[in-house]
């Protein structure tokens, strides 16, 4: 059986609530965004969010109950697998309906609205993941290692894909009716499905 709450852990946990609850506003802010842009990405964004915020959450609730209470090896086999399923679901269902809306987006897509909401949003959510992926690669001795080992690839894969964001919201910012506009959202709102999807599918195999 595994041993509750080693000091290590405990660090871990409260790293792991305060991801979560520094991400909790997220989905909320950008959606209210997304009613101010008529920006695809933004959309992305939300979704993406949203589904980050699920996975971060199961992440802390399967961590907090390997550490805080007596298990088998079966039933800590069995969390982790809900958390892989749970996660998984949320990613790829998100990626598929953003492929089929970025495609509806390409014949009649209009630039515009006010994306500087949801700009500030990706810049502090770029400096924010950035934190946690360098704070968690730093955990490489805790007991539970592969919920620790996740977190790490996931807050490597939001920072990249902030990054992202930014790139593409400062475009319809900057020069909203630019024919390179177009091209920069779109690509944003494709690269943002792609990951959702592969993520979800990367982590269901491991």
């Amino acid at each position: 059986m595994n041993t509750p709450h080693k000091p290590q852990s405990a660090g871990a946990e409260r790293t792991l609530l305060s991801a979560l609850l520094l991400s909790s506003p997220g989905p909320l802010v950008t959606g209210f965004s997304v009613l101010m842009s008529l920006s695809i990405t933004q959309f992305a964004d939300f979704l993406r969010r949203t589904s980050e915020l699920f996975a971060v959450f199961i992440s802390w609730w399967v961590y907090r109950t390997l550490t805080r209470k007596r298990v088998t090896k079966e039933e800590q086999l069995r969390l982790e697998q809900l958390s892989r399923r749970s996660v998984q679901i949320a990613m790829v269902s998100s990626g598929v309906i953003l492929l089929l809306l970025a495609f509806l987006q390409m014949t009649r897509y209009q630039p515009g609205g006010n994306v500087s909401v949801g700009l500030v949003i990706a810049i502090l959510g770029f400096i924010t993941n950035s934190y946690f992926w360098l704070r968690y690669r730093s955990m490489q001795h805790d007991s539970f290692s592969v919920v620790v080992k996740g977190q790490e690839k996931l807050y490597q894969a939001k920072s990249a894909v902030d990054l992202c964001v930014v790139i593409a919201l400062s475009a319809v910012a900057i020069a909203p009716m630019h024919p390179a506009t177009k091209i920069i959202d779109l690509s944003g709102s494709f690269l943002i499905a792609v990951y959702l999807i592969y993520s979800g599918f990367r982590g269901q195999r491991k």
